[in-house]
């Protein structure tokens, strides 16, 4: 165990008794990260504000829960990561439709590469929720099989099977005229 890691334990326990200046200095180490991944699961600045911030106050609230299983890091980013899904999946589809149709209707004429990004996004919106954060995960932060299984409390099999599956869908939500098949060899 490096000191590091001593020293977040000595945090996360003076935090679990209300001191304010440890949850200060576990906030200042993991917001960065915590932020980055709810903005890139919620594609605006103003909504990945609120939910990290409500990550944030579930987790000093819930800190009991915190095992020690892995880093406290490992486990705000999972607790931030599962907040930010769940919040998105209850806002519904109707949102997101009608602002990417308020979108096209004031820009006129995107171009291309705006499109496609708005495309990919949609996409990934409609994956099953743990084809996404696998997805997310592996392919937009760069995240191991491994960290992914630790990540989100699955074997690494099953992260590599869901990407797998995750990419396939992506194909199909983007050219849903591209059959299983043709999908399957383009692979090989």
């Amino acid at each position: 165990m490096s000191g590091g890691e001593v020293g977040e334990t000595e945090l996360v326990e003076r935090a679990r008794s209300g001191d304010q200046e440890a949850m200060g200095a576990l906030y200042r180490a993991h917001a960065s990260r915590v932020y980055t991944v709810v903005r890139r699961l919620a594609g605006d600045d103003a909504l990945a504000e609120d939910l990290a911030q409500d990550a944030w106050i579930r987790a000093f609230r819930k800190l009991e829960l915190f095992r020690g299983d892995s880093s406290f890091g490992t486990w705000m980013y999972r607790l931030a990561t599962n907040m930010a899904l769940n919040r998105l999946r209850r806002r519904g589809r109707r949102d997101e439709v009608e602002r990417e149709a308020d979108i096209f209707h004031a820009a006129g004429s995107l171009d291309e590469a705006v499109i496609n990004q708005r495309m990919l996004a949609q996409a990934l919106d409609r994956l099953p929720p743990g084809y996404r954060k696998v997805l997310v995960l592996h392919d937009v932060e760069g995240r191991t099989h491994e960290e992914i299984a630790e990540l989100l409390g699955v074997a690494p099999g099953t992260s590599k099977s869901q990407l797998h599956k995750a990419r396939g869908r992506m194909r199909e939500l983007l050219d849903p005229g591209e059959t299983e098949s043709e999908a399957s060899t383009r692979e090989v």
